[in-house]
């Protein structure tokens, strides 16, 4: 039997195709074993986001020949689709897969393993009339919680954004697939899906359907118990959409805004879709219609031509609008974008200084907004069995993504219980008295 070891490097949509191709190379026949041991084949399904991606996912190819120089390393994914001649250049490299053609991986290795040749699967991503490609999960490596992909592409071209070109545009699944998928998985246990994609706020404008429809058919499959939904475009937010999705009882009240500047003339260099006025009103929209909901973004600092100006702007409008969350990125250049090019490149150490003081915002925020639920009684989907300073406890997640810890003379794992909130063990994680402890 042969051995097989993968590797995902990116975002959650890549987490869910690495998953996939694990399975079908199980289906096949193959053993599968963790990255860092010596295995037949290493998978490498790649990022290509920036550039530090692109070098993170030529390290990890060659740390695969280097374990075992006789492997076929197979490298998958954004960094091929974007580098194609410099991935079939790579002496580490026997075996490229571009995205949307993930689902031949078994056939390519059965082909190298017959010719001993390197084989190639890359098409023209942007070619108009791509199909989206079907892949399909009967498990997840965590028991609790299922990520699904139901959309894959972007046509928003932000001008920092290399993802059209490794994507191609928009293609959404059809959403009995997702339902079929989704059905099987809570047969088996699973309690929580979270619904996402690389612009999934497009989901079902290429096969005249929408997101709303689809989280109404998920919300009807027995034994989900609750929903959420990846990164959402602000310009979804409208007030129809958010009164639906709150009549929907098991959608969790944690939603991603992806920001990315709080500076109208920053928004507009980056040829983002929308301004900060009606990014506000979204998230008051959403807390209109939800009691404290947890509201998360990401930010770009030092994006080009950012003036101090500008990033104060910026900083006032994220303590205004106040998130649960932020992930704070600093602007890398990225070969292929407008704004690789672009005048007035922010030096690296103005950029650091802004990252830190967005950073302490952010744990600021972080902080106030996980004690408003203090002595307030939650519900909780606890994951695992874990243990926290020599005592043995189950960790889980509320239903605003808040995670807490509780002891129990009976096994939580995968159960949603009530319980009050008492204090933080940590920063990030909250003692949980649950009721049935």
């Amino acid at each position: 039997m042969k051995k097989a070891a993968l590797h995902n490097l990116g975002c959650k949509v890549n987490a869910y195709e690495t998953e996939a191709m694990q399975q079908m190379l199980e289906a096949a026949g193959y053993e599968i074993v963790p990255f860092s041991e010596f295995a037949d084949v290493y998978v490498i399904n790649t990022c290509s986001v920036t550039n530090i991606a692109d070098r993170k996912s030529r390290q990890m190819l060659h740390k695969a020949k280097k374990q075992n120089p006789d492997a076929v390393v197979v490298a998958a994914g954004c960094y091929v689709q974007t580098r194609e001649e410099d991935a079939q250049k790579d002496d580490a490299v026997d075996i490229v897969i571009g995205n949307n053609r993930k689902h031949e991986l078994v056939g390519l290795l059965e082909q190298f393993w017959q010719e001993r040749g390197e084989q190639s699967a890359v098409i023209d991503i942007n070619e108009q009339g791509q199909p989206f490609e079907e892949l399909f999960l009967s498990q997840t490596a965590e028991h609790t919680r299922a990520f699904i992909k139901v959309q894959d592409g972007c046509n928003q071209f932000c001008s920092y954004c290399i993802i059209p070109y490794a994507r191609g545009r928009v293609r959404s699944r059809r959403p009995e697939n997702v339902i079929a998928e989704i059905e099987g998985l809570a047969q088996k246990g699973y309690r929580e899906v979270v619904l996402t994609g690389i612009h999934l706020s497009s989901y079902g404008v290429d096969i005249e359907d929408d997101l709303l429809h689809l989280i109404r058919e998920v919300h009807e499959i027995p034994g989900i118990e609750r929903i959420r939904l990846g990164s959402l475009e602000p310009r979804l937010i409208t007030e129809e959409f958010v009164r639906e999705l709150a009549s929907l009882t098991k959608v969790c009240p944690h939603f991603h805004l992806s920001l990315q500047s709080g500076c109208d003339d920053t928004l507009q260099r980056m040829n983002r879709k929308y301004t900060t006025g009606q990014y506000a009103n979204g998230c008051e929209l959403l807390r209109k219609y939800y009691d404290h909901p947890a509201i998360t973004t990401d930010v770009i600092v030092g994006f080009p031509g950012e003036t101090e100006e500008e990033f104060a702007i910026t900083r006032a409008y994220l303590e205004r609008v106040h998130f649960y969350e932020m992930h704070i990125f600093k602007y890398s250049k990225r070969k292929g974008t407008r704004a690789a090019v672009m005048e007035n490149q922010v030096p690296e150490t103005v950029k650091t200084a802004r990252s830190a003081l967005l950073m302490g915002l952010e744990e600021k925020m972080s902080r106030q907004f996980r004690e408003h639920y203090v002595g307030t009684v939650q519900e909780a989907l606890f994951e695992e069995l874990v243990e926290i300073d020599g005592q043995r406890m189950y960790t889980g997640y509320t239903r605003e993504y808040v995670k807490v810890a509780a002891t129990s003379k009976t096994d939580l794992t995968n159960r949603i219980c009530r319980g009050k909130i008492q204090r933080p063990i940590r920063e990030d994680l909250y003692l949980m008295d649950v009721d049935n402890s």
